[in-house]
């Protein structure tokens, strides 16, 4: 197959690459500008006056969490992953640094949101998870655990771009449980106020929520299809493949072990074949002569 031709087929088996990167762009593009200022005032989260570092936190946070999807979005294109390992592997080490940078400031700041405490429940859960899911996702690529590692890794991919889906999810949200909000209308007082902080609760746990769940359809999905490749073909060869894979100081003891089994089938191949022959002799020699 030519050049062109493949790349072709790259672009038509993995469709998504090319909008999520045209999307991780102008998702930067909208709201990274007005934290470059480092003026609070521009801030889409008010800074609560009885904690001052909120916003540094809260700049820190964004500035990592930018390096973070710029990485994802590299670590998940294939052609760089197959042809530039090199690069693959730089990105990931930028990726990591910047989720284990990023997600104490989420942590630090989730009890001051704008929303109450279900906001800040799930915002402490993201924080913890998204940490938990690429330590996972590096250890496995230590170990050379690469079907581990790549699970991993989509989790943690799923939970960087949660502040992406949260934009949709929050104008859904105000549509459906605020409508008052939404159309100009806003319930004056408390009332207001209450139905805007429920309608933003819920997306903030919608935009994780749902990544994650479309994270784990996802792996079982591919997963299953690539587990089933060298096993359909050979399943003595793919279990062990999938051994070495595992366990990559065994691969010589798999490879071992695999050609004695082959040497011990093929000779009784030669017995079992040999043995009509004998048996016709030995029954010539001992049958009585006329």
């Amino acid at each position: 197959m030519t050049s062109p031709a493949r790349r072709a087929l790259s672009i038509l088996t993995r469709p998504w690459i090319g909008p999520l990167a045209a999307l991780t762009a102008v998702f930067l593009g909208v709201s990274l500008p007005r934290y470059l200022t480092l003026d609070p005032a521009l801030s889409r989260s008010v800074p609560p006056a009885d904690f001052p570092p909120y916003y540094p936190l809260l700049v820190t946070h964004i500035f990592f969490g930018t390096f973070a999807l710029v990485a994802a979005v590299l670590q998940l294109w294939p052609r760089v992953r197959r042809r530039h390992p090199a690069v693959h592997r730089f990105a990931g080490r930028v990726y990591l640094v910047a989720v284990l940078a990023a997600s104490p400031c989420v942590l630090a700041i989730a009890p001051f949101g704008s929303w109450g405490p279900s906001e800040w429940v799930s915002v402490a859960m993201l924080g913890m998870l998204w940490p938990a899911t690429t330590i996972a996702g590096y250890r496995m690529a230590r170990l050379r655990r690469f079907a581990e590692h790549r699970e991993w890794m989509i989790r943690s991919v799923a939970l960087s771009f949660s502040i992406v889906a949260n934009r949709f999810w929050g104008m859904l949200c105000v549509a459906v449980f605020a409508p008052s909000a939404s159309d100009g209308s806003a319930l004056p007082g408390a009332a207001g106020h209450a139905e805007f902080a429920q309608a933003m609760s819920i997306s903030v746990w919608l935009s994780w929520t749902v990544n994650l769940l479309f994270a784990e359809w996802w792996i079982l999905r591919t997963g299953a299809r690539t587990a089933a490749g060298p096993r359909a073909a050979h399943p003595v060869q793919g279990d062990a493949v999938a051994a070495a894979q595992t366990s990559p100081r065994n691969t010589a003891a798999v490879a071992e072990s695999a050609g004695k089994n082959a040497s011990m089938a093929s000779s009784a191949r030669v017995m079992s074949s040999g043995v009509p022959n004998v048996v016709t002799v030995l029954k010539k020699t001992s049958s009585p002569r006329p």
